[in-house]
This record gives structure tokens, sequence and C-alpha cells, in this order.
């Protein structure tokens, strides 16, 4: 059973900064690309930042610059750093495995098609 593991949500203040980090077996780490989507409330879930199969990475346009995608691969861990943090950042965050070799952030609703596995999720608020 593939688990993925957040940790590292919680509130802060407009400005502030926060890193989520995301925890899985082996397998999963080298056989999926990986990466962090987000949803807030009456919103649809988006992609915010992942890899590609070449160890590329892809992060929207509403984050670049303030937050970065990065991997340790000795622990099987996936990091995403939070810098410069705004409201509209608000939202669950959500570790994913995709079944592509791109990473894709396209979702309808909570669907986002390729992804294979979520998280739990984990929240972050940004107060003004």
């Amino acid at each position: 059973q593939v688990q993925l593991v957040e940790s590292g949500g919680g509130s802060v203040q407009a400005g502030g900064s926060l890193r989520l980090s995301c925890t899985t077996s082996r397998s999963t780490y080298s056989f999926y690309n990986m990466g962090w989507f987000r949803q807030a409330p009456g919103k649809e879930r988006e992609g915010v930042a992942g890899f590609h199969s070449n160890g590329s990475t892809s992060t929207a346009d509403s984050v670049k610059g303030r937050f970065t995608i990065s991997k340790d691969n000795a622990k099987n861990t996936l990091y995403l750093q939070m810098n410069s943090l705004k409201p509209e950042d608000t939202a669950m965050y959500y570790c994913a495995a995709l079944g592509t070799d791109y990473f894709l952030p396209y979702c309808s609703g909570s669907d986002c098609p390729a992804v294979r596995y979520w998280g739990q999720g984990t929240q972050v608020t940004v107060s003004s």
C-alpha cells in the first residue's frame, strides 16, 4: 500500500515561511514522479510544483520565485520550501505521486488525472 506522509503545515503571518515535507517508501519514491498540489475552500485543486522524470521541476506561476521544490533521495523525502507567504496561499497542501513522466498540474475540482496517490494533506494558513 502506498503511503505519503506530509508534515510541516501551520499558521504564519504574511511574509513568513514554512517548509513542507513528504516521506514515502523507497519503492514509491523511486517509481513515481512526486509533486505538491493545494486546494483552498471553494476552489479547484491545483498543482503547485513537481518533478519530471528527467529530474527537472515545474512550478506554478502563482508561486514562482517564492516556493521551491526539492528532494532528498537518501531519505525518500520531498520538500516544499515556501517563502514570502501570502494570504492567498492559504490551502490544504497535498503530496502526490504521479503516474506520468511529466508533472501535470491540471485538475477539475478535486480530480487531478495525473495523480495516482495522495497524501492526507497538511493545512497552511497565512494571515494578513
